[in-house]
């Protein structure tokens, strides 16, 4: 599916869905931060909680990604990229992100989005810059990809809220995962 189907594509299934107001959004996710700041203190652990719950969201998420958009396959990383930056996105986020500096086997690529509804009413106090305040969008994406046999390694490069002129994600395909049958009890 070419780049602007998907775009289509996600640009239908928003239009189509039950939504959340972007300022409901933001303010639930920004006490969501602020408690888990009360409760670790320190950023890279509130880093690390915001990646786990991104992750346990995600490994549900594609399930949903899937039967609103009826992509029933996922042929390569590639379009596994433009199907989540067009489409699941645009479905959950209302924006559409890009795809850029791909390396040059296809296994890398960023994810950039000039707005991100979670860093509404959001301004990082300095002794919180090592914060990556919408971590748990990292953790989405990982727990996606999963779930459709790819692990890959997900991490924030900018952010607007750091002063970054942009928002983007990195994400590194680790290895393609094979389905395995359970082991014989017996």
């Amino acid at each position: 599916m070419s780049k602007v189907n998907l775009q289509r594509l996600g640009e239908t299934v928003f239009q189509s869905s039950d939504r959340v107001s972007a300022e409901l959004l933001a303010l639930t996710y920004g006490s969501t931060v602020k408690q888990l700041l009360v409760d670790y203190e320190e950023p890279d652990e509130v880093n690390k909680q915001l990646d786990q719950m991104g992750y346990n969201i995600g490994i549900r998420l594609i399930e949903d990604v899937i039967a609103n958009s009826k992509i029933y396959t996922i042929s390569s990383f590639v379009d596994s990229a433009e199907i989540v930056a067009k489409v699941a996105f645009k479905m959950y986020l209302g924006v559409v992100a890009n795809t850029v500096d791909w390396n040059s086997d296809k296994t890398e690529f960023s994810l950039q989005f000039d707005d991100n509804p979670l860093t509404e009413f959001t301004e990082l106090p300095d002794r919180y810059s090592d914060l990556w305040y919408a971590n748990i969008l990292c953790g989405i994406i990982r727990g996606a990809y999963e779930m459709v046999q790819m692990k890959v390694e997900c991490k924030y490069t900018k952010c607007v809220l750091r002063g970054d002129d942009t928002n983007e994600i990195r994400i590194v395909l680790r290895e393609m995962l094979l389905e395995r049958p359970p082991l014989d009890d017996e």
